[in-house]
């Protein structure tokens, strides 16, 4: 039944392949859904058994119109396009010929294609039989009403992230020239400005780059929601990188009486990152400590060096390796400290989740660090915090400068 789900249910979300799986591999039917030039992305459990016994390729590597229906794709949408809901046709099976529908979905651009069970060996006794076919029956209905919901829940979901992308595009050109309008104001252009008007824009102006920076994590977050980052990967130096970056954050530091120091070890290599992405994970995390420090405090940037080992199962124990000879660095490690209030230990994996503020009395949207995390893996990099009440706090990152 999972041609009435998917069509009666909206699709265009962003579908978690382990969550779908699990609720397909309860279905009686091989199901298989694929893109439109045919590669296949999903199967369920009755369709990879199906196909493994009969011998065909890994999924990954299974060309639908290949390797199962042998027919031309323009067939299929060449009917669909005529009006057809869905398309019937025969697969050739070592064990025979089975029927297959194909629907396509027009939003994510795929085709489903659902084939006849094989027959199941139900109980000879009558009543036996009506109770087994009774389960069943009820075991796909609420499969299909879970599954059903599921993606309701992810429709909701997509529908808020163009929400916000929306609203970001929508005040980011205003809030440009507001800005604009005050750096000209406090430049003198337009006239010498008395001590206390000086004040209020400078205020005024602090406000809007706030939130100038809330639209932009905005957008960044409904790009990772969607899929659609794309990583630019050049040759690029991390001093130049983060040296910008702290002359850019000199000011608010200075403003809340907040001391910055940053060092960067010269022994740090070039290498391939996204310039923009890595400044926009550190500036969250700037950002976020900048936020939670009080006046007087400090807050430390360091770069340098690191050598990063990724443990495998079979690897020597810790007493083995210390004794081992340090190897090469392999990674840049970014860690920023400040002297606030700290983070207890149960929010240390929490706080890197959408939407999620600790402290509720702070400002912001609680992004800052779900974002600074998901460009940091983007990078096949890891962040992490460690940190006590009362003992501040030091996020550290970790971006890999050659292939691990």
């Amino acid at each position: 039944m999972l041609k009435e789900v998917l069509t009666e249910t909206p699709i265009g979300v962003s579908l978690s392949p382990g969550i779908v799986l699990s609720l397909l591999d309860a279905l009686d039917g091989p199901v298989l859904i694929a893109e439109r030039a045919g590669r296949v992305l999903m199967a369920n459990l009755r369709a990879r058994q199906t196909l493994s016994a009969e011998g065909y390729p890994e999924i990954g590597e299974l060309n639908l119109f290949t390797h199962l229906l042998h027919v031309d794709p323009k067939v299929i949408f060449t009917q669909i396009e005529n009006g057809e809901h869905e398309v019937s046709l025969q697969i050739e099976l070592r064990s025979g010929k089975i029927q297959s529908r194909v629907q396509w979905l027009p939003e994510p651009d795929w085709l489903v294609v659902q084939m006849d069970a094989p027959a199941r060996k139900l109980p000879s006794d009558p009543a036996g039989q009506h109770t087994v076919e009774g389960l069943l029956q009820e075991r796909e209905i609420t499969y299909r009403n879970l599954l059903a919901a599921y993606l309701r829940l992810q429709e909701v979901n997509r529908q808020k992230t163009v929400f916000l992308a929306s609203a970001a595009h929508e005040l980011k050109t205003p809030l440009a020239v507001i800005k604009g309008y005050y750096d000209l104001l406090l430049s003198g252009s337009l006239g010498k400005l008395a001590d206390k008007q000086r004040e209020i824009l400078h205020e005024s102006k602090e406000s809007c780059e706030r939130l100038v920076r809330l639209v932009s994590m905005f957008l960044n977050y409904s790009a990772l929601e969607s899929g659609k980052l794309v990583l630019h990967l050049h040759d690029n130096d991390i001093r130049d990188c983060l040296s910008e970056l702290t002359k850019r954050w000199h000011e608010a530091f200075q403003r809340k009486n907040v001391k910055l120091e940053f060092r960067l070890d010269p022994g740090l290599p070039v290498f391939r990152f996204d310039y923009q992405k890595v400044q926009q994970a550190v500036a969250n995390l700037l950002d976020n400590s900048l936020k939670h420090t009080p006046a007087g405090g400090s807050v430390n940037l360091i770069a340098e060096p690191h050598f990063w080992e990724r443990r495998a199962s079979g690897d020597p124990q810790p007493q083995e390796r210390r004794t081992q000879i340090m190897r090469h660095p392999n990674s840049a490690r970014i860690s920023v400290t400040d002297t606030g209030r700290g983070i207890s230990a149960e929010h240390h994996q929490e706080i890197f989740e959408d939407f999620v503020r600790v402290d509720r009395t702070s400002s912001g949207m609680g992004l800052g660090l779900a974002i600074a995390k998901r460009l940091v893996q983007a990078h096949r990099g890891k962040i992490w915090v460690d940190s006590e009440l009362g003992r501040g706090a030091k996020f550290t990152i970790l971006l890999p400068v050659e292939k691990i």
